[in-house]
């Protein structure tokens, strides 16, 4: 039995699901569709810093995007309540191959960071709010991760098609 494995057998029942539920939208085995690292497999540095679709993000600012929502639920649990800037939620994409690489590394990185986070959060806070502004509760900024997952996973796939690259 693996780390992992350990770890979610002494989690909460809420804390595990949760925790399963961002594992699933993130890493694979959702019961939607493609998962974000899913839906990434596959495009090249190239692709990811394409535009095929006019006015749309490209599938390399999404990523920065999403790694952008982890920092902030990230930013929250240490105590931080301030919004992202433009600058943060949105950062200028370094479009070279080492660059589509370090947002998938550094999007994985978040992503573990989070799931450490939320597995050593206490039950009992998860209908509280993490900071007093913006007032929404842990349980809603944690399972609110996973729908800003999916939601930006179906934009994956979306660019990926109009790029001509399977969806999955």
């Amino acid at each position: 039995m693996g780390i992992a494995a350990l770890l979610r057998d002494h989690l909460s029942g809420a804390i595990r699901r949760l925790e399963e539920q961002l594992r699933r939208a993130f890493e694979g085995e959702a019961w939607h569709g493609p998962s974000v690292l899913e839906s990434i497999a596959g495009v090249t540095a190239v692709h990811a810093a394409a535009h095929p679709i006019e006015g749309a993000h490209s599938i390399l600012e999404l990523v920065l995007h999403l790694g952008a929502g982890y920092r902030l639920v990230l930013r929250r649990l240490n105590g931080d309540g301030r919004p992202l800037t433009h600058a943060e939620d949105w950062p200028e994409p370094d479009v070279t191959p080492e660059g589509w690489a370090d947002a998938v590394r550094t999007l994985r990185r978040l992503h573990a960071e989070l799931l450490s986070a939320v597995a050593a959060f206490p039950e009992e806070r998860l209908d509280l709010p993490i900071v007093p502004e913006p007032p929404y509760t842990a349980f809603t900024q944690f399972i609110g991760m996973t729908q800003h997952d999916c939601y930006h996973a179906g934009q994956i796939a979306l660019l990926k098609r109009a790029l001509g690259l399977p969806s999955k």
